[in-house]
């Protein structure tokens, strides 16, 4: 019996590794590469994904989950994501006013909320931190999509909440779209100035993270983030 549970364990690892290895894989794919039977592979999958170790999109393709990327990030330079990205986030919320968030990709298509840093205005966003938002009506969730304009970022208004704007972009580790960063905006402070102002400071904001969770010679994110 130890022997058997060790051995899934062990091909369970294996499909992680190859799913984290080329960025998703479909379930022959995988299957192949680990030399398991598919029913197998579905199996062992299925437990990954109810843990939050891989996601499946709606192409059908397995990727790193949040709880694989929380790990990692954690085992960054070790710091924690939240830890690398407080820094920025608490000049964004000071020259803003704003409030601040960090988001990861969560389960059943959905973007969940680690971190905030809450604005200075009286109004503001309050925290949502561990409250989920779906993938594709807010502006974290098409962030982390790579879902943005040619500026870098995208803006959405009314898509969680009908009196609410999000300004938000990715954050990279190397190539890779690990988070994305927020502003949370009660739509009737914000103007078109206002916005093209906070984009850009978000962008910067981003960067700085990226370039920290980015290896020294691949610290830039790539062309369509900045």
């Amino acid at each position: 019996m130890a022997d058997q549970a060790t051995r899934t364990v062990e091909r369970a690892l294996a499909l992680l590794a190859s799913v984290c290895d080329r960025g998703g894989s479909n379930l022959a794919d995988t299957a192949r590469e680990c030399e398991l039977a598919p029913s197998t592979a579905l199996r062992l999958l299925r437990t990954l994904e109810s843990t939050g170790f891989v996601r499946k999109d709606e192409s059908g393709t397995y990727r790193p989950g949040s709880r694989i990327i929380q790990l990692g990030a954690q085992a960054l330079s070790d710091e924690s994501l939240v830890d690398l990205a407080g820094p920025a986030m608490d000049e964004l919320a000071t020259e803003t006013g704003e409030s601040v968030y960090l988001s990861v990709v969560g389960h059943a298509a959905t973007a969940v909320y680690i971190n905030i840093v809450e604005g200075t205005h009286s109004v503001r966003h309050a925290s949502w931190v561990g409250r989920t938002v779906p993938l594709d009506v807010s502006a974290a969730g098409h962030a982390l999509r790579g879902k943005v304009s040619e500026d870098g970022y995208v803006i959405v208004e009314r898509g969680v909440e009908t009196d609410v704007t999000a300004i938000a972009c990715p954050v990279y580790s190397q190539s890779r779209i690990v988070a994305a960063m927020s502003l949370v905006i009660p739509s009737y402070r914000l103007n078109a100035d206002q916005t093209t102002q906070y984009g850009r400071l978000l962008i910067a904001a981003a960067a700085d993270v990226s370039a920290r969770l980015s290896s020294p010679t691949d610290a830039t994110p790539p062309e369509g983030s900045r």
